[in-house]
């Protein structure tokens, strides 16, 4: 199958995989699906898709293992509601289950970054059953997450301001385009490699509205409407045993790991690193055969091939 991704074509020389497709929640889901034996769930966050996980789906399915790669509702190749009503963490956590329970996934490892990790980590927290282990990069599930970073007026609470983020981030795509450009350490290569590609997928403001729609759902105060979630998520972390990994940019500044990944240890004492690679925000860019091969040992181990 071939399909259209704004100014795109896909497959894609960079991502030369079957799209697939499952009807979730009345939506229709994008994803891949790669390889054989126990799945790796791959979930990217905002305003990525699929395609940050290009470099990883090879060396994991080279190791022995099936990898199943889903765009959001809203992002990639997923149809991309246009009603800001349709992109709560409840909905995107239950497109999610969704997808994965009418594949019948068991014995997964979820692999969260950024939005992927309250969204992955629902998924995990709710289907014990399905789930054997967690890989967790550069994310947060806990209430009030700020960092000095996320208390800065710009760029951070700019995108809870009712007009200048749909402009900035709708009309102008500016988490796309110069918001990931930012965020990775190699800059020169990300622009020849695969900038466009973000950025074409989203082609017009329409399609852009989970970009600014999402942030809004990080807690910045005890108002906010994902406070209850969050909550859950932290109380319920607290009480997993599931074989962790942690992976971080040693660069990054969005969910810095002196903050970041020391709080997971807090929540996951049992839980291996943090593993530092070169990155920042998006160290999937940066770093991501590396870290494929991090989850290969990781993973290994578990499965007794090594100590």
């Amino acid at each position: 199958m071939e399909l259209s991704g704004g100014a795109l074509r896909f497959p894609h020389e960079q991502w030369p995989y079957e799209p697939k497709f499952k009807k979730v929640n009345g939506w229709r889901m994008h994803y891949i699906d790669e390889g054989a034996g126990d799945p790796v769930v791959l979930l990217h966050g905002n305003p990525a898709w699929g395609f940050l996980y290009r470099k990883f789906v090879k060396p994991l399915t080279a190791g022995g293992r099936r990898v199943i790669v889903p765009d959001m509702v809203g992002f990639g190749l997923s149809e991309k509601p246009v009603r800001e009503q349709a992109h709560t963490l409840d909905g995107h956590i239950a497109n999610l289950t969704g997808l994965l329970r009418q594949l019948d996934i068991r014995n997964a490892t979820m692999v969260s970054h950024d939005w992927g990790g309250p969204t992955g980590l629902g998924f995990a927290l709710s289907n014990p059953d399905r789930v054997r282990a967690l890989v967790i990069m550069s994310t947060w599930a806990w209430p009030l997450p700020p960092a000095e970073f996320h208390k800065r007026i710009f760029p951070w609470r700019m995108m809870h301001a009712p007009l200048v983020g749909p402009y900035l981030l709708g009309r102008h795509n500016a988490l796309a385009g110069r918001g990931m450009y930012l965020s990775v350490v190699d800059r020169k290569k990300f622009r020849a490699e695969s900038q466009s590609v973000y950025e074409d997928i989203l082609p017009d403001p329409g399609s852009r509205l989970l970009t600014w729609a999402w942030p809004r759902w990080i807690p910045v105060d005890e108002s906010a409407r994902g406070l209850a979630r969050f909550e859950w998520l932290e109380r319920e972390l607290r009480k997993s045993k599931l074989p962790t990994m942690l992976i971080w940019g040693r660069e990054d500044e969005v969910f810095d790991h002196k903050t970041f990944a020391t709080r997971f240890k807090d929540l996951l004492p049992h839980a291996e690193g943090p593993e530092l690679v070169t990155g920042r925000h998006f160290l999937q860019e940066d770093s991501g055969e590396e870290i494929a091969g991090k989850i290969n040992r990781f993973l290994d181990c578990i499965d007794g091939r090594h100590s």
